[in-house]
């Protein structure tokens, strides 16, 4: 998450046209303490029972957790490129990523 904080202008165009909803198995309270404490320009919800990360196929009930799984979803509400997982340490990922959004802000 501080990846897409720190490159959150030019990944994200400064939110124009893109909004960054973190979703994790963390309880609502925890969520926002840590969005308020590292000044995330986006939000963050709460999935504490799992029941998203299954729709979307990204929660593991082995670990009890979702999967670091990411969705860009065009205006239309339609998911137009998923990278599951999403691998934070590889650089490669970065440039996917804002390549997939360019394609659905233009």
């Amino acid at each position: 998450m501080h990846a897409y904080r720190d490159q959150y202008a030019t990944m994200f165009k400064d939110g124009r046209g893109v909004v960054v909803i973190g979703i994790s198995v963390d309880a609502d309270t925890t969520l926002n303490a840590w969005m308020r404490e590292e000044e995330f320009p986006f939000v963050f919800a709460s999935d504490s029972n799992g029941a998203v990360g299954r729709a979307y196929g990204s929660y593991s009930a082995k670990d009890k957790m979702d999967v670091r799984y990411l969705f860009v979803v065009d205006s239309a509400g339609k998911i137009s490129h998923v990278m599951s997982p999403f691998h934070v340490l590889d650089p490669a990922n970065y440039t996917e990523l804002k390549a997939a959004v360019d394609s659905v802000t233009k």
